[in-house]
């Protein structure tokens, strides 16, 4: 996820904001998908109006810290509504860290079938916590599990395959 975008997406909505709130909006509607620091968020706002993307208004007195509102340019929502047209690319390479974790450990002679029956278990397990999130949270999170949930079960009956074809792979990277 773009952090950046991200930000100007929320205030494209068109009313300025403090970056509390925006990293409140973020928290209620992305952050569990990527949490986000309030350094962050800070920081970002501060790149984007240097790159003329936003614009933030004079410190606000109150109880805390001043604060300032930010509101995005016309720059910044052209960015925002190009990138919202891009398709995300499929990814490009095959190869993963579960994939080279197995064949380095079938190269190296250590337990290929091992580390995937703990994968296996932490897959299930990440599952459950997803489950759990969907049951229970708003349509945002459920909808944040559910991609989740493919990708897991995709990784699962990868899992399931490689751990039946390991002697043939063993012998295939030997």
């Amino acid at each position: 996820m773009s952090v950046p975008l991200t930000l100007l997406g929320l205030l494209a909505r068109g009313r300025p904001t403090h970056g509390y709130d925006l990293k409140r909006d973020y928290d209620e509607h992305f952050a569990n998908g990527k949490p986000l620091p309030y350094g962050q968020v800070y920081s970002t706002l501060g790149r984007l109006a240097r790159d003329g993307k936003v614009v933030g208004g004079e410190a606000e007195p109150g109880d805390g810290p001043d604060r300032k509102r930010y509101a995005i340019t016309d720059l910044g929502r052209a960015e925002v509504m190009a990138w919202l047209g891009q398709t995300v690319e499929p990814e490009p390479h095959l190869q993963t860290v579960l994939f080279s974790k197995v064949v380095l450990a079938l190269m190296l002679g250590e337990d290929a079938a091992g580390y995937l029956d703990a994968q296996r278990a932490a897959h299930l397990q990440r599952m459950r916590e997803l489950t759990e999130l969907k049951r229970t949270g708003p349509l945002v999170d459920a909808l944040l599990a559910d991609y989740g949930l493919f990708h897991l079960e995709a990784d699962l009956r990868w899992i399931e395959l490689t751990s039946a074809r390991l002697t043939a792979l063993a012998h295939a990277v030997s």
